[in-house]
């Protein structure tokens, strides 16, 4: 009969083996910061790696969430389906990069630069866009739900079916930019000039708050009830 192999040998002979299933992985996440980078679906939570050059890389489904990557290019990169929940990218480079159903609630955006990025159905909820550019950007059904986009850049952007209730647009930059259908219950628009957007309607700026100084489009007229009672976030 053969001899019968402890439990301990057998786990030295499958060893090898294991190593060899997981190595590729692994090894992958394990890559060195940098250009073209492929690091999907690895985990990269709490990590300290700001400024870092990571254009055109590979973050699909990768946890970044608790991170801080102030000042990192992530230009022209697939950040479909990352988690970035609380993550800090504050003055990140995000031009052309594809956020797609990514997860970001309370991120913090402040002075990053989105310029052609898609996100459409990103989840934003809470995060903080302040001054960052998102010129061109396409947000279409994107959860934007008491973010923070004072004094940003939103020019041709695409908020189309939009969630931006309770959103802060105060002193944002709109012109161009499409509104058609996005929810904007309690959004801050005061000193906010609306008089460029697209597809803006009565409905939506009787549902928003603004003020003296809001701008509206022509043909439609500031509401009674302007400005709003003000209210705890």
């Amino acid at each position: 009969m053969p001899k019968r192999l402890s439990l301990p040998q057998l786990v030295i002979l499958l060893l090898p083996l294991m190593a060899l299933g997981a190595t590729p992985a692994m090894a992958r996440c394990g890559n060195a910061p940098g250009p073209a980078v492929d690091w999907s679906k690895c985990n990269k939570n709490k990590k300290l790696m700001p400024g870092n050059d990571l254009s055109g890389g590979r973050f699909e489904m990768t946890d970044f969430s608790l991170s801080d990557l102030s000042g990192t290019r992530f230009a022209g990169a697939d950040l479909r389906r990352a988690n970035l929940t609380r993550t800090a990218l504050r003055n990140a480079d995000l031009r052309g990069a594809d956020l797609s159903k990514a997860l970001a609630s309370r991120a913090d955006f402040t002075g990053a630069k989105f310029t052609g990025a898609v996100l459409v159905k990103v989840e934003m909820p809470r995060a903080n866009l302040t001054r960052a550019d998102l010129g061109e950007a396409d947000l279409s059904k994107a959860s934007l739900a008491r973010a923070v986009l004072s004094e940003a850049q939103l020019q041709g952007a695409n908020l189309k079916d939009a969630n931006l209730s309770r959103t802060k647009l105060d002193g944002a930059d709109l012109q161009g930019t499409n509104l058609s259908g996005a929810y904007l219950l309690l959004a801050h628009l005061e000193g906010t000039d609306l008089s460029r957007t697209i597809g803006l309607t009565q409905p939506q700026i009787d549902a928003a708050c603004g003020d003296a100084r809001t701008k509206l489009p022509a043909g439609l007229t500031r509401p009674a009830a302007w400005p709003c009672a003000t209210e705890e976030d």
